[in-house]
């Protein structure tokens, strides 16, 4: 029998031995997986990439991945499958699934509002934001302004409070109830990480536990994505993943794991994850088959309300964000149209000015593709859109008649 000290090791012992059971399943089942290191290695030499990494994963079976350049520039450090790759926004779709969670599990709705989830603050809280539900939150339709200067400085005095994180998040709600809203709520589309932050304080204050610690307890951990984690990619004083880079007067400058490479902490609900490439593919296609494969984590109506688009935006409101070009907005998903696909995608950008992330879902062919890389400059977005349309005409397009 076990002893209460002893059950939480052997379930994460538990944990590793059923994901190597599925491993070892899909390795037997994709003997012609196909490699990507050869095309990566041309794109990231000519795109001055460090490091580029890219999946795709049809019906759950992995049929292509690779990696290609180095963990940090000018020092031959090879990147891996398993190395951790930045996130960025991409985490939003993970804040709006924890939600889902919680509505699932009766502890909010849909229509929850912050007067209703802050009973405490509602008094001396804005009248429109009061009304504020988590709907809008999460679909960036709040009315709360996009990232601003008055943001910032919020940020940075928030960074100074005592307390967890969740507490200094709820300090930052205490902050901002009283402020006028910008647009009255539902009214457009505007992409705010300060909406998911206060989102995450959602989260928060319903569970009784930290959104970190909801991540990995109903996410990470569920779906066996063992490198995981929230934060810089690489470990302090180590080049034990792909560094995020800056580009100074035509060099590329690679920035250690510190104060300086990921967004504050306080910013998690809004982008602070990342993962392996591989990993980061498996919770693509857990999403793009919509309940079709387990762990049940929630039901296959609210996998498909997550990316059922809430609110239509003009172009120009996405311009300068990790969703550029998207024309219809969800819940932490972007909904888009490109010439290389018969039907509209699922798709989010993340970064944090140093790493990109991509992602993207055909929840009808239950496919996604990944391309992830270390740096953010001018032109990585069109080189991994470019990359994207590539692997998706040659590893997707065929897979309604997959079997």
């Amino acid at each position: 029998m076990e002893t209460t000290a002893h059950a939480p090791r052997l379930d994460r012992i538990r944990r590793r031995l059923l994901v190597a059971l599925c491993m070892a399943t899909c390795s037997a089942s994709s003997y012609a997986q196909a490699s990507l290191d050869a095309l990566l290695k041309v794109q990231s030499q000519q795109n001055n990439l460090p490091a580029l990494a890219a999946a795709v994963v049809v019906k759950g079976e992995l049929v292509a991945v690779g990696t290609a350049g180095t963990r940090r520039a000018g020092v031959a450090i090879p990147v891996t499958q398993d190395d951790r790759f930045h996130l960025g926004s991409d985490t939003k779709a993970m804040t709006a699934l924890l939600a889902a969670m919680m509505i699932e599990d009766g502890k909010l709705q849909w229509d929850s509002t912050l007067a209703q989830v802050f009973p405490e603050l509602a008094a001396g809280m804005d009248t429109r934001l009061q009304q504020v539900t988590i709907t809008q939150l999460l679909s960036h339709t709040s009315g709360l302004p996009p990232d601003d200067q008055a943001f910032g400085e919020l940020m940075m005095k928030a960074l100074l409070q005592d307390g967890n994180l969740d507490e200094r998040r709820y300090w930052m709600v205490q902050q901002m109830a009283p402020l006028p809203l910008a647009a009255p709520p539902g009214s457009r589309f505007a992409y705010s990480n300060l909406g998911y932050i206060v989102a995450g304080a959602v989260v928060e204050r319903v569970s009784g536990k930290t959104w970190e610690e909801l991540m990995v307890e109903r996410i990470f951990d569920p779906l066996g994505l063992e490198t995981a984690g929230l934060g810089p990619q690489a470990s302090m004083g180590r080049v034990d993943a792909p560094l995020g880079h800056r580009l100074i007067n035509g060099q590329l400058k690679a920035i250690l794991s510190g104060p300086e490479a990921d967004n504050p902490s306080l910013l998690g609900p809004a982008g602070t994850a990342h993962m392996s490439v591989l990993d980061f593919a498996r919770w693509g296609s857990w999403m793009a088959g919509q309940g079709r494969r387990g762990p049940a984590l929630v039901q296959p109506a609210t996998l498909r309300k997550l990316v059922t688009p809430q609110i239509a935006m003009p172009l120009a409101s996405t311009t300068a964000t990790t969703v550029a070009g998207v024309a219809q907005y969800a819940l932490g998903w972007g909904n888009l149209k490109v010439a290389w696909s018969p039907n509209p995608l699922v798709f989010h950008g993340g970064s944090n000015t140093l790493n990109k992330a991509h992602i993207w879902l055909d929840t009808e062919r239950d496919a996604v593709v990944v391309v992830l890389t270390n740096i953010a400059t001018a032109n990585t977005e069109d080189v991994m859109m470019q990359l994207a349309g590539q692997l998706y005409t040659t590893y997707v397009g065929d897979s309604v008649q997959r079997p």
